[in-house]
């Protein structure tokens, strides 16, 4: 369904009305429990797997249209990674749902104990536009694990994605179960405004703020994915080419819009002129075709934004720095030491913007880092292992690689998420599973023994008994 009212002409109210009634029915079939089942589950996990496997020319049109993205990028980033974690979870989900015994304290004995694990109810999933399948599909296969119902919002900003996901998701999954819901931020607000039962969301720190504002007054839990401005610290022991290489993919890949890229570099002084010059080569290599060849932005607004870091940097541009608005494109471009009070340098770049920063020490690199919001993942280069586990220990981020860069936002066996303005709470794997589900404590005791001693009034004697039976 669409509540877009600049296509529909529906007034506030009625827009209110329709997302009121949506959420209504998908109340109405969680409370009936058919949900609940594992075999449900594991349907709803299979019909993502064949909508993915059997509408990949679709989706990648679909995302072609709005991102400019080559088939086979889209393939690996909104389509394999999904289909991969949709299959991990359906294999895994009936143990994910078994309840866990529990060993209890002696003074609690006899009894049982377990935790017991129940859906939370209807979920509501906030999508991006960078990875629009990704980040909503990602967050629905551990809805439906949890065996929830769900009511997806997919990006404004990829129209055709969105449109795409509005059709084929009923044809694949349980129509009375899963909703998708198309709008803008007005119709974010009126959603959040249902008093849902979880809130997943995807995007930048601000509008995170405004999901949190929205969700405060139902008390809804939420689960932000927000981003930020993520590290990548290179030791002069690090193999400089590999390290490269490396990181000038995430600048090139979905044309470094992406919130696990690397925002900046952090290198030892004196490895920094060997390094950008095997980042510039490997830029070069990726980018075959007329000097000048950009990488297409999403949007004006970003576009504009991204060419606003370029116009305002006294940094020196070592590679790129053109750009062509009628086009969309900018070019993929190496920062040499930027000031750190620039936007560049303040701001999460999102684009095919590299700055490259010069340090003295890994102590200046790591207080660095940890002068700023924490970030949603750091990364390190070096061959020293003692290094590495320094990094590791004393940054804090919500994620981090030694030696490559985001790989662990593909493992579904690693939670994924930030921490501190990068965001909180996890998905991923079992990890979303119980991010999405109630983990209820049971505890069972017998009628019997029902000693007296337990109640009042309490005797010296059997005072003397309770503080014995509790002592640690």
């Amino acid at each position: 369904m669409t509540t877009d009212q600049a296509e529909t002409g529906a007034t506030d109210s009625d827009t209110t009305n329709v997302i009121a009634g949506v959420v209504a029915r998908l109340r109405k079939v969680h409370a009936s429990g058919r949900t609940r089942t594992a075999q449900w589950r594991i349907e709803q996990l299979r019909g993502i797997e064949r909508m993915l496997y059997e509408r990949e020319d679709e989706i990648t049109r679909a995302l072609a249209e709005d991102l400019g993205r080559d088939t086979f990028e889209s393939w690996m980033i909104d389509v394999l990674d999904v289909r991969l974690e949709a299959a991990y979870a359906r294999r895994r989900v009936r143990r994910w749902m078994l309840s866990r015994p529990r060993r209890l304290p002696l003074h609690q004995m006899p009894a049982l104990g377990w935790v017991q694990y129940e859906p939370l109810g209807v979920v509501l999933i906030i999508g991006a536009w960078n990875v629009p399948l990704t980040v909503t599909l990602g967050p629905l296969i551990a809805a439906v694990s949890a065996g929830n119902c769900a009511v997806i919002k997919p990006s404004e900003l990829v129209p055709a994605s969105s449109r795409l996901l509005a059709r084929l998701l009923p044809e694949y999954l349980d129509p009375d179960a899963v909703a998708v819901v198309e709008g803008d931020g007005r119709t974010t607000q009126n959603l959040l405004a249902q008093g849902l039962d979880h809130v997943v969301f995807t995007g930048g720190t601000e509008i995170g703020r405004k999901i949190m504002a929205g969700a405060a007054p139902h008390l809804t839990p939420v689960t932000l994915e927000l981003g930020g401005k993520s590290p990548a610290i290179v030791m002069r022991d690090a193999n400089l080419a590999v390290t490269a290489r490396r990181i000038a993919w995430t600048k090139v890949f979905n044309s470094g819009q992406s919130c696990i890229a690397a925002d900046y570099v952090l290198v030892e002084r004196a490895a920094r002129d060997e390094l950008v010059h095997h980042i510039v080569r490997s830029l070069e290599e990726f980018r075959a075709g007329p000097p000048g060849r950009g990488v297409r932005i999403v949007n004006e607004h970003q576009f504009d934004r991204l060419a606003g870091y370029l116009a305002d940097t006294e940094a020196t541009v070592a590679h790129g720095g053109g750009s062509d608005r009628a086009a969309l494109t900018i070019e993929p471009t190496v920062l040499m030491d930027p000031s750190p009070d620039e936007p560049v340098m303040r701001e999460e770049i999102f684009g095919p913007i590299l700055p490259v920063l010069a340090v003295d020490s890994l102590d200046e690199a790591i207080a660095f880092v940890n002068a700023r919001p924490k970030p949603l993942a750091a990364y390190v280069f070096t061959k020293s292992t003692r290094t590495g586990r320094r990094v590791l220990s004393e940054v804090s981020s919500g994620g981090a690689v030694v030696n490559h860069l985001t790989y662990q936002r593909v493992a579904p066996q690693l939670p994924f998420g930030g921490v501190g303005s990068s965001g909180m709470g996890r998905y991923h794997g079992k990890w979303g599973f119980d991010e999405l589900s109630h983990r209820k404590a049971v505890l069972v005791k017998l009628f019997k023994p029902d000693l007296r001693i337990a109640y009042p009034p309490y005797t010296d004697r059997a005072a003397k008994l309770i503080r014995r039976l509790y002592r640690p």
